[in-house]
């Protein structure tokens, strides 16, 4: 706990949360792009989710699924980079917020199933032009759940 803590207060005095807090714009701006690369990342797996569950049987799958898991891939690693930005302003706060805890406690679980997806002879299927399996499509309603519930749990931050 205590290296937790000094952590916690050597980001909070880093030349990044000072830049932030002295900065309305910078803030601004990092903000914007958290939300933009949730939107980014979001929005691939969705689409992906959805197609994976029979949506628009016209797109090959083949085609899409490797497109769009690599603009999520994107939008993750933009979503964290800018996430740890922000979690820099308040970190003691962050850090003892429920929503807070939540969410990354859902992205978490959302990663493991992207892992297990990834990893699952379904996906290598689709990949080669096959049918989603019933695993597969398991994988794609707990993915859209879970990320959602991560979305959700992002907007009760401000509320707690």
């Amino acid at each position: 706990m205590q290296a937790l803590a000094w952590l916690q207060d050597w980001l909070a005095t880093s030349a990044l949360a000072s830049a932030l807090k002295a900065s309305a714009t910078l803030y601004l701006l990092v903000n914007a792009a958290h939300i933009l690369s949730i939107g980014m990342l979001f929005g691939a797996i969705l689409a992906l989710d959805l197609r994976l569950l029979g949506l628009a049987r016209q797109i090959p799958l083949a085609a899409v699924a490797p497109y769009l898991s690599k603009i999520a891939a994107i939008g993750l690693a933009a979503a964290v980079a800018t996430g740890l930005c922000l979690f820099t302003v308040r970190p003691f706060e962050y850090a003892a917020n429920p929503a807070f805890l939540a969410k990354l406690g859902l992205i978490a679980l959302g990663l493991v199933n992207v892992a297990a997806v990834h990893v699952g002879h379904g996906w290598k299927a689709v990949l080669q032009g096959g049918a989603p399996d019933r695993a597969l499509r398991l994988g794609a309603t707990a993915s859209i759940l879970l990320w959602t519930a991560a979305v959700v749990a992002g907007r009760w931050i401000g509320f707690l």
